[in-house]
């Protein structure tokens, strides 16, 4: 095609892979998704994100490389002037990039950052408005069992009235900009939607807090794992949150919560497609629609998310992608495993621009044409601090009021032995995580697919985790650092020629050949090497 094609990114918060229909999940009510992945896109069983927490996640994703390479590892360290982004080079290749601002990777207090990356922010005004809820005081007191809990449960809207949420508003203006894209002239647009659903506090109106039938809802994952070998994070946030008193239609009320809000983002991405096919743009668009992480939402007794625990609940997500007409497409679920680096990859071949710099993420245009094609033998993902990384905990001065619902985590957080760093790498057999302070986790998932026996002292299964370990420090080491493509300027062709090309023996014509062929890039490396070279030799004699 001649022209490159549009990019829309839909990228809901926390939301599960299991929080699809077509996934599995017998409850959950996902039509447009559903459809989506059976007619137009291949959707991805195993993907898996790079850190279970929002920012390093978004951090990875936008550039392709892991939390690991720029110390990408909590809320408050985002994308800064040395480091570059997919929107960033897309941007330079001519796209007008437009998004929301929930992105959690851009800081927002660098003057002028934005203009470098994104050509227009749709800044919501409708971010303070706080909804109705059933009860005036849902939490409770402290001590009772919903005051940690996260859960609201149903959104009241009085009758006559209607109700729109940070999202809804977001939806309304992307469908704008594609209705009418004034601004654009003429270019592909490069369209994120962030939105907040279903991050919790878990709460929803009807239709779709009623919707989910509850005896349709998976078996929820034991309270507790079967050994010592626990990571504390677990047993500590379990502790603090209070919710023994949790009968198990408490925790159906709350997961049902949870998909309700899955299921109003399946509705909102149906009208953002809409608008697509609308505008005659749809089938020149290519579409991604991923989560950063996912969720417990009950399982191992736990609410919302934690920084360095890594059990498939939060850490495999949701990811489809349909590219543009001129790419062929096997639509339907894919088993490969993949990572969200992948998306970078995937985006910069599909529109054709070069990425700026090293990368790790791979490519996914040959499985879209064929979804038995194998990606990944393992996925990873990080998380936690070092004991000295205080900065790393996000705990303020103090330790939070007891009202402040995050204060179980932060308590966690604050024990370093507890917040210790932890990398996991996941085949489609095995989970092995390492923890720097703790004993590591390995997990037989044909056995154990839930994740409770932590195998880790089992001499049945040694020749297994030593063979995870080498895995894991070859991964390392491959993925450590990257080298920059930009080169000081003493060592590149312009400052090296512009150093000696007034003291080598060369005609005035050869020097000035050599500069027309150094300005124009048909020098090459070793051309120029060459000539190096025969001046470092001349001087020597």
């Amino acid at each position: 095609m001649t022209k490159r094609p549009n990019i829309l990114i839909f990228n809901p918060d926390q939301m599960r892979a299991d929080a699809l229909h077509h996934l599995g999940n017998n409850a959950a009510i996902t039509p447009n998704l559903d459809e989506f992945a059976q007619n137009d896109a291949v959707s991805f069983r195993n993907a898996y994100c790079q850190n279970p927490l929002c920012a390093p996640s978004r951090c990875s994703f936008l550039t392709g490389l892991y939390p690991h390479v720029f110390g990408h590892r909590n809320l408050t360290h985002m994308i800064h002037e040395h480091e570059t982004t997919l929107f960033r080079e897309l941007k330079e290749a001519g796209y007008y990039v437009w998004l929301n601002d929930r992105n959690d990777f851009l800081p927002a207090q660098e003057a002028g950052y934005y203009d470098k990356h994104v050509d227009y922010v749709f800044m919501n005004d409708n971010i303070f408005i706080t909804p109705r809820m059933k009860t005036s005081n849902p939490r409770g007191e402290y001590g009772d069992k919903d005051y940690y809990s996260h859960y609201r449960g149903k959104i009241m809207i009085p009758e006559g009235t209607e109700y729109k949420s940070i999202d809804d508003t977001t939806i309304d203006a992307a469908i704008k900009f594609i209705t009418h894209r004034d601004n654009v002239n003429n270019k592909p647009f490069c369209m994120f939607i962030g939105l907040f659903y279903p991050h919790p506090a878990y709460r929803v109106e009807d239709p779709y807090f009623s919707a989910i039938d509850r005896s349709k809802l998976p078996p929820r994952i034991s309270d507790v794992k079967s050994n010592e070998n626990t990571p504390s994070m677990l047993k500590t946030i379990r502790k603090e949150q209070m919710m023994n008193d949790y009968s198990e239609d408490d925790w159906n009320e709350l997961r049902a919560c949870y998909l309700g809000m899955c299921m109003k983002v399946d509705l909102q991405f149906g009208l953002i497609c809409q608008a697509l096919k609308d505008a005659g743009l749809y089938d020149d668009t290519d579409i991604y629609f991923f989560s950063d992480h996912g969720d417990f939402t009950g399982d191992y007794g736990i609410t919302e998310k934690c920084q360095n625990t890594f059990e498939d609940c939060l850490v495999r997500v949701p990811f489809m992608i349909k590219p543009h007409k001129e790419i062929g497409v096997d639509p339907g679920i894919s088993d490969s495993i993949v990572e969200l680096v992948d998306f970078y990859a995937t985006t910069m071949d599909l529109c054709s621009v070069k990425p700026n710099h090293t990368h790790f993420g791979r490519s996914l245009r040959n499985v879209l044409g064929d979804r038995t094609k194998e990606v990944r033998e393992f996925a990873s993902c990080e998380g936690g601090r070092l004991a000295e990384e205080t900065h790393c905990s996000e705990v303020p001065a103090g330790l939070p009021d007891l009202s402040y619902e995050y204060r179980p985590k932060m308590i966690a957080q604050m024990n370093s032995i507890s917040h210790t760093k932890a990398s996991m790498l996941r085949t489609k057999n095995f989970k092995y995580v390492k923890r720097l302070y703790e004993k590591d986790e390995l997990y037989d998932l044909d056995k154990d697919s839930n994740e409770i026996n932590n195998l880790i002292d089992d001499e049945e299964y040694q020749i297994i985790i030593n063979k995870m370990r080498d895995k894991m420090l070859i991964w390392y080491q491959e993925t450590c650092d990257i080298v920059p493509f930009k080169q000081d300027s003493r060592f590149d062709f312009i400052g090296m020629w512009n150093n000696i090309k007034d003291r080598i023996n060369m005609t005035d014509k050869e020097v000035a050949e050599i500069d027309r062929r150094i300005d124009n890039g048909t020098m090459s490396g070793t051309e120029f090497q060459c000539i190096f070279a025969e001046f470092r030799s001349s001087l020597e004699k």
